[in-house]
Parts: structure tokens; C-alpha cells; sequence
């Protein structure tokens, strides 16, 4: 650059331009390895699943999970199933604070004791100055944490954080359970650090929802790009909760955080909040088990910018709960398909047309379909759920 044509107070906004670029180009061109290709778990059963064209479960129990004192703000929650836990069951993980975004946002956590039958008081179990010190670097805001049990049953967590800027320059950090077992009153953790998801500082990728597991004990965990461009990524773990590479796809650029279900092992379908004006639940597929995925057709469900879940339940039928564009956030519904392109006529699981109900999550546990959803966002509200008997699936 020729002195003089430049004002010297711009050249340092050019120069960081122009290494923002090479890195965007570094990122968007050399894939990172995985271990794509493995099979996904499907349960204790393959029996073919039987249509069901209306809500096939009977709401059993529901309310409130206990709140953290003086945190008037609450979203983003996650179950964890606890098969192998004598005491609890589940463990519920959400953030929670003065309001979104806010400094003093915390991770809380709760769990359903087996013998009360009743959530536990909550618990704080991350906080930023926490991951901070043990990162060796500042983290100013906590927010969506997604939990997962690994081979040896410990609790692996998956949390955004930030440093400088909002959500669209935040990283994932992976924390891992350091000592067991798993007590009411504590949790403490192992900072493994951040996903290395892409060549460039890793920035703009955050998590939502719950792993997908896989045949050998490993997971796939969905996780989403949001700098401009929004686009689903998913990162491969190994059943020790080692972090094995990521695969994108950038085929459409309005979309995030992907919901993975297994049709079989290697045929696997993901759904994905829609950002625009399509309006409509976007779906893609794989059937190599996440080597190659390409655009399917929308769903007929419609969606306008708000988070989805899914999940494949042990008889091979999945279940979906979405915000339809209709009521906004304001209506929850849950379906139920065997083929996850046909799926059941809505049922509404919450719906409150001055309220919001938003951000759902699934887990399986004791024979019963669990959900956990963002309350007013004031709140996480929970239900299970029953599968009904014989008799009552009868007209």
C-alpha cells in the first residue's frame, strides 16, 4: 500500500480485515478430520414402528422445576437420563440469571430423586469466573448447556460461552464430570476446554441440543455456526467423551440448530430451526451416518425461528416438539411419526396465548417420555409422560 492513499488510522481496521479473511477462507475450505460413518445406537428394539396418527402418550405429571433464588431469568433447558444412578433418575441443567446475556448468568442444575419422586433443590454447578480461571482466559457470558453420560457414566456438559461480542462470537466449552457419584448438593467438573471446531479461534459456534447416540458408545453432538451465515455442524466424540472432528453442511444458510434422529444406523434425518421466510421445519439427510448430507424437502410443519426436538424413542417411532408459526412461541406441540417425514396431528403440550413456551427437550427414562421446556422465561416447566395402554389406544 502507497503511503499517503491510506489515512494511517484505517490501516490497522484493513489489516484485521484482511486476516479476518484469510481465516474465513482457511475456515471455509480445509475440513477438519472426523470419524464420521459410525453406526448410530438404535435402542433394545428393531421391531418395525407402528403408525400412530394421533398422541400416543397420557400426560402423567407435570409443574415446575425449582428455580435458583434471586434469578428471575431462566432458558435454554437439557435433560440427562440416569439409568444407572441408584438415587436419581434425571438431571435437568438450564441458565439462569437476572436476564439473558447477563453477567451473572449461571448454570443450575437439578435432579429427580428416585425416592422422593420430586426435583431436588437446585443447584448452581458453572459459573464463568469458574471456566474463566481454568481456560486462563476471560469468559464474560454462559448460556445453552447440553449434557451427555459417557461410557465410564460420567457427565460430560457442553456450554456456550463468550468472550468478547454477543452469541454470534461464542465458543463451546467441554466440561467433564471429575468425581463420582453424582450428589444432590454439588457437581464439580474438569474443564476440558473449548471444541476446536474450526481453524479460525473456533468463534460463532454454539450448542442446543441433546447428542445423538451412537452403536459404540460415542455421540454425535449437534452443534451450530452463526456469524452472518447460519448452518448446522456436528462434532464426533468417542465413548470416553474424546472430541473426534466435525462435519458441516453449508447447503443452506438460514438454518440451525439441527435435531439428529436414526431411521436405522446409517439413515439419519436432522430437523432445524428455520431463520426467513420459508417458515417451514428444513430438513437433511444422511445415509452413510453423517460422511455426506444433503437438503430434503421441508417438512408440511411450520416453524418461524424457534427451537425444535427430537429424539428416537427405544421402539423405533420419534417424537418432535416444535413452535409453530401460528402462535409463535406461545404454543408448544409435540408429534409422534415412524418414518420422520409423516408425522402425527399436533398435539398441544403447552399453550398460553400471552405467554411463551419455548426451547423443548426429550429424554427417555423409566418407561416414560420426559420434557422440559423455557417457562415465560421465568422459569423451566417439565411433564412426563405414559405410553398409553392398549385399551386406550382403541377408539
Amino acid at each position: 500500500m502507497r503511503r499517503g492513499l491510506i489515512p494511517s488510522s484505517l490501516l490497522p481496521v484493513l489489516w484485521a480485515l484482511l486476516w479476518l479473511g484469510i481465516g474465513w477462507a482457511l475456515y471455509a475450505a480445509s475440513p477438519m478430520p472426523s470419524t464420521a460413518g459410525r453406526d448410530a445406537a438404535l435402542g433394545p428394539t428393531h421391531a418395525t414402528p407402528v403408525h400412530s396418527d394421533t398422541w400416543p402418550f397420557v400426560l402423567e405429571a407435570q409443574g415446575d422445576i425449582p428455580q435458583p433464588t434471586q434469578a428471575p431469568a431462566a432458558h435454554a433447558s437439557n435433560l440427562l437420563a440416569l439409568p444407572h444412578d441408584p438415587h436419581f433418575s434425571m438431571a435437568a441443567f438450564w441458565f439462569a440469571g437476572s436476564s439473558e446475556g447477563a453477567e451473572d448468568v449461571q448454570i443450575a442444575m437439578s435432579l429427580w430423586s428416585r425416592s422422593d419422586q420430586a426435583w431436588t433443590a437446585p443447584q448452581w454447578v458453572v459459573h464463568r469466573q469458574q471456566v474463566g480461571a481454568a481456560l486462563g482466559k476471560g469468559v464474560r457470558r454462559l448460556g445453552n448447556p447440553v449434557a451427555w453420560l459417557d461410557q465410564s457414566h460420567r457427565i460430560h456438559l457442553f456450554v456456550v460461552g463468550t468472550g468478547l461480542g454477543g452469541w454470534a462470537a461464542a465458543r463451546v466449552l467441554h466440561l467433564r464430570q471429575a468425581h463420582s457419584p453424582l450428589q444432590a448438593h454439588s457437581l464439580d467438573w474438569d474443564v476440558v476446554g473449548n471444541l476446536p471446531l474450526s481453524w479460525f479461534w473456533n468463534i460463532s459456534h454454539l450448542v442446543r441440543h441433546a447428542p445423538m447416540p451412537l452403536a459404540d458408545g460415542g455421540m454425535v453432538l449437534p452443534v451450530y455456526f452463526e456469524l452472518g451465515a447460519k448452518y448446522p455442524v456436528f462434532a464426533w466424540f468417542s465413548p470416553d467423551g474424546d472430541f473426534q472432528g466435525v462435519k458441516r453442511f453449508t447447503g443452506r444458510r438460514n438454518v440451525l440448530q439441527a435435531a439428529p434422529v436414526a431411521i436405522n444406523a446409517q439413515h439419519w434425518l436432522a430437523y432445524l430451526r428455520t431463520q426467513g421466510p420459508d417458515e417451514q421445519v428444513a430438513v437433511i439427510e444422511t445415509q452413510d451416518a453423517g460422511l455426506h448430507w444433503a437438503l430434503q424437502a421441508d417438512l408440511d410443519l411450520s416453524n418461524t425461528d424457534a427451537a425444535i426436538a427430537a429424539m428416537r424413542l427405544p421402539d423405533g417411532r420419534l417424537v418432535m416438539a416444535r413452535n409453530p408459526k401460528e402462535g409463535y412461541r406461545s404454543q408448544l406441540l409435540g408429534h409422534v411419526s415412524s418414518d420422520g417425514v409423516q408425522w402425527s396431528t399436533p398435539h398441544t403440550l403447552h399453550g398460553d396465548s400471552k405467554g411463551e413456551f419455548s426451547y423443548p427437550a426429550w429424554a427417555w427414562q423409566d418407561n416414560r417420555l420426559w420434557l422440559s421446556y423455557t417457562n415465560n422465561r421465568q422459569g423451566i416447566a417439565w411433564q412426563r409422560w405414559r405410553p398409553q395402554t392398549e385399551a386406550e389406544r382403541k377408539p
